[in-house]
């Protein structure tokens, strides 16, 4: 594919979400939770796998650090921890390396922020069964159907394309830094 071709199909897909009400509505609500939910005092988990691991630890890294204001720190981590996740996925399994975690340090009032593109990866999935035992609100960042991830989801977050998990974390990332950008503004 061409740059220009790649370029036109990420402005049309970025075109698609800008007119999507319910997806706008959604990113409305994830703001309001999790900043509701810093300013009672809990903290943001996040989780994902390959370029969602490093979207979730982005998003948590500017929460915690700085986005646009200087501020004080933001309660947030992914769980990226590679020593606990070769632990968790050597005498548990794969599946449960973000459930593990969550199990440990999750309290009820915090929020935890599941990606995944398709919906349906089980240790994802599993952090959300995870969260939802221990009452903490689960905001799924998806795509395509939603998969089995928007049915545990208090609120999910669809981007409407069922391609290629590239495109879809190009939107994903323009969705995280605008719930950034929302909880910044409401928790200085």
């Amino acid at each position: 594919m061409k740059l220009r071709d790649s370029l036109l199909e990420a402005k049309n897909l970025l075109d698609i979400c800008i007119n999507d009400d319910e997806l706008m509505l959604s990113v409305e609500k994830s703001i309001e939770t999790f900043s509701s939910c810093i300013l009672k005092g809990g903290k943001i988990i996040s989780c994902g796998n390959g370029g969602s691991m490093s979207d979730a630890m982005h998003f948590a890294e500017e929460l915690s650090g700085n986005f646009r204001k200087k501020r004080k720190a933001i309660a947030a981590l992914s769980i990226s921890d590679p020593s606990h996740i070769s632990c968790v996925a050597n005498d548990y399994g794969y599946d449960f390396i973000f459930s593990r975690y969550i199990e440990a340090i999750g309290n009820k009032g915090d929020c935890l922020l599941a990606i995944s593109t398709s919906g349906n990866s089980k240790n994802v999935i599993e952090a959300a069964k995870s969260a939802k035992e221990k009452s903490i609100t689960v905001i799924a960042l998806t795509a395509n159907t939603g998969g089995a991830l928007a049915r545990l989801a208090d609120i999910e977050i669809r981007i409407p394309f069922n391609g290629y998990s590239d495109r879809i974390q190009e939107m994903h990332i323009k969705v995280i830094h605008a719930l950034i950008a929302g909880i910044e503004s409401q928790c200085v």
